[in-house]
């Protein structure tokens, strides 16, 4: 018995099965968001959203922001982003963010609950 949990201990942990919550799959509504953005932590057109729930709007090491994101002041949770997410323009004016927008509140909230999961 011994051997078997010396052998099924390792093979669990390389596995995963005690591994951390894992990156959600991203949501059918995310492919608006991934044309400009990466949760993988590089920067492109746009900044990363790797680690952007909780982070402070503008502060993504590496990316050059509008002076509107970097004054904002906003910090990223369900209420700033579902706001940023419905209309960009409206909730951080003169930020230069080409967004039109996902008017659909579920899609919204399925995005932020894929954002929280990006670490």
């Amino acid at each position: 018995m011994k051997r078997l949990v010396g052998i099924a201990a390792p093979l669990a942990i390389a596995s995963g099965v005690f591994a951390s919550p894992a990156m959600a799959d991203a949501p059918a509504a995310f492919a608006a968001c991934a044309a400009c953005h990466s949760a993988d932590g590089k920067n492109g057109l746009g900044p990363t959203l790797k680690g952007v729930y909780g982070r402070k709007a503008g502060a993504a090491e590496g990316f050059r922001y509008s002076p509107a994101m970097k004054k904002a002041g906003t910090v990223w949770d369900d209420k700033s982003l579902d706001s940023f997410l419905a209309d960009a323009q409206k909730a951080i004016p003169g930020n230069t963010m080409p967004f039109p927008g996902v008017a659909d509140a579920k899609q919204r909230a399925e995005i932020i609950g894929y954002l929280k999961t990006v670490k």
